[in-house]
């Protein structure tokens, strides 16, 4: 199971409260087998209050059967609290199915070996989940045109993927790439914002910051604005 928190406008990169996964057991159960954990109902409603489970939140109930109780119990005590419900199994006639806001159940047959839910299945779910959480990155302004924008800066490889984002975004070499990283303060987004709007670091980081950090509509507001003085 998994929660999505409020949209806001956020530093790079995802925030460690934004996309918060459960399991049922909780962080113990990823390293040994507590299988009866996934029929305690009364943890998962425990566990999301614990979070602060609010009604513009989102939950992601994962089964493959569509009728884990922890998970099932999850997703009932989202729905009283008012948030978005989502069941991701491979059953479309689960319990699951039918309580949930949207429902999406990929139909992956019978496993190669029975039981084995992890094979086709558990492929299945996670490719779902891969597009579920790259949309929600597009839709929250992380994307410009198919880069990743909002790139955070920890490491080497990281920096010189940033370089590389915003000469392709800029048509521009590496030192330039790298003198608008130095004046945006290694901000991708403000880096690009600057030639393409035609603005320096303030203007941009105040432009983008108007426009919740999504960056093609606070290019074209930096378009319009000059047309409108030109005028």
């Amino acid at each position: 199971m998994a929660y999505w928190t409020p949209a806001s406008v956020r530093p790079p990169g995802t925030a460690p409260d934004q996309i918060i996964a459960l399991i049922a057991g909780g962080r113990e159960a990823v390293f040994h087998a507590m299988e009866k954990a996934e029929d305690d109902e009364s943890a998962a409603g425990t566990t999301l209050r614990e979070h602060h489970l609010a009604p513009q939140d989102c939950v992601i109930g994962i089964a493959a059967s569509g009728r884990t109780p922890y998970v099932l119990a999850g997703l009932q005590h989202a729905r009283r609290t008012g948030a978005l419900t989502i069941g991701l199994s491979v059953n479309p006639h689960s319990a699951m199915a039918a309580i949930v806001d949207i429902a999406i159940n990929p139909d992956t047959g019978p496993e190669v070996l029975t039981g084995s839910s992890r094979l086709k299945a558990g492929t299945a779910q996670k490719m779902v989940l891969n597009m579920i959480s790259t949309a929600g990155m597009v839709r929250l302004g992380k994307v410009f045109g198919n880069l990743m924008v909002d790139v955070a800066v920890t490491n080497a490889k990281l920096e010189a993927r940033q370089a590389r984002i915003v000469m392709q975004a800029c048509n521009c070499d590496h030192k330039k790439a790298e003198e608008l990283l130095a004046a945006s303060g290694r901000h991708c987004k403000t880096a690009i914002q600057m030639p393409l709007g035609k603005l320096d670091a303030q203007g941009a980081r105040s432009l983008l910051a108007n426009h919740k950090g999504r960056l093609l509509p606070a290019i074209m507001a930096a378009g319009q604005k000059k047309a409108t003085r030109h005028d």
